[in-house]
């Protein structure tokens, strides 16, 4: 046999056992997970009859998902204004907390609470805002009904007098403008008849110590002008540290986040006492009316300026226990509304 007969049967030997070698089978599609979905009922949470039956929801939607779903039946029940809780007496279920984190089955049962009309927070701030400034107004003008008829549109012969309305004033355009511009409000809405009760504390507060500022017979403070300043000087000091922690905050997570951190000091000065303070945003705020009660040297200023901090002491210690809660890197440095005291 020649070469080139036995290469040709080689090459042809070769072309025999590939055609005769199996193929690899392909590989099956993989099986798509098949989902679970759940069924849900609402039940009214005070007669317990059930309100609306809601079949295949998807394992991965919200509470908030549900109500949205509830709303489509029953429209004058929208999201803002229901409670879903797993048992009567339980807490209400947070928007974001997803139906198969629940310890529930695939059927699961929600009683739903009506919480009433509700208002945007951003409302309430504005309302709260708002009417101490024009009630303050109204007395500083001495529109007629408030002082005896020949003190009517007069204007007080005190410098203090117009500079405690200036101070007054700004504080609550500051806040305002805040609460258009700076703050990010994680809280939706408020009950509507809450607003009556917050802004009646605002309202009326503002109103007495307007009253007895601007009265015809008010008296300057005892040590005069020194005092004045001081107090001067505290309240625009504490008022420009306000808003740098508001800033610092609303910078601390962007639009639409809900990420939450660990506010810490920036290069801006006033936002150091963060190394101290978890809620440096009470404790300039108190020193704001501190400083407004040296000033005036009113008493009715003093007893709000006391009521304002046992509020904020309240705010402020449930802010940092939850901060305590959450980060377990927490600063233990830290104390709730003043450094090394409360």
């Amino acid at each position: 046999m020649d070469v080139l007969a036995l290469e040709a049967k080689n090459v042809n030997g070769a072309d025999a056992e590939k055609k005769s070698a199996p193929r690899p089978k392909p590989k099956a599609p993989k099986k798509a997970k098949r989902i679970v979905y759940f069924e849900v009922e609402i039940l009214d949470l005070k007669t317990k009859e059930k309100l609306l039956l809601l079949d295949k929801v998807e394992p991965t939607s919200t509470i908030l998902d549900i109500k949205a779903l509830f709303h489509k039946s029953y429209p004058k029940w929208y999201p803002a204004r229901q409670c879903l809780r797993l048992d009567p007496k339980g807490k209400s279920l947070r928007d974001e907390e997803v139906l198969q984190t629940l310890p529930v089955g695939t059927t699961a049962s929600f009683y739903f609470g009506d919480l009433g009309p509700q208002l945007t927070w951003g409302t309430v701030f504005l309302a709260e805002c708002a009417g101490p400034l024009i009630l303050y107004l109204m007395f500083y003008f001495r529109l007629p009904f408030i002082y005896p008829p020949k003190y009517d549109f007069t204007t007080s012969k005190h410098w203090i007098v117009h500079l405690a309305c200036m101070c007054h004033s700004f504080h609550y355009i500051k806040r305002i403008l805040e609460t258009m511009f700076v703050h990010r409000i994680s809280h939706g809405t408020m009950p509507l008849r809450n607003i009556f009760k917050n802004c009646g504390y605002y309202w009326c507060s503002a109103a007495w110590m307007a009253y007895y500022i601007n009265h015809p017979l008010y008296t300057t403070p005892f040590y005069g002008q020194q005092q004045v300043n001081a107090g001067l000087y505290i309240f625009l000091f504490c008022q420009v540290g306000n808003f740098s922690i508001h800033v610092a905050l609303r910078n601390l997570k962007p639009p639409g986040s809900k990420v939450k951190k660990i506010p810490y000091p920036t290069k801006n000065p006033f936002t150091w006492i963060f190394w101290l303070v978890s809620c440096p945003n009470y404790t300039y705020e108190l020193g704001s009316w501190i400083g407004f009660t040296v000033m005036t040297q009113c008493v009715p200023v003093a007893f709000f300026t006391l009521v304002a901090f046992i509020q904020m002491t309240v705010w402020a210690k449930g802010k940092h226990r939850s901060y305590l809660k959450e980060f377990r890197d927490y600063p233990t440095l830290r104390s709730s509304i003043l450094p090394f005291i409360l």
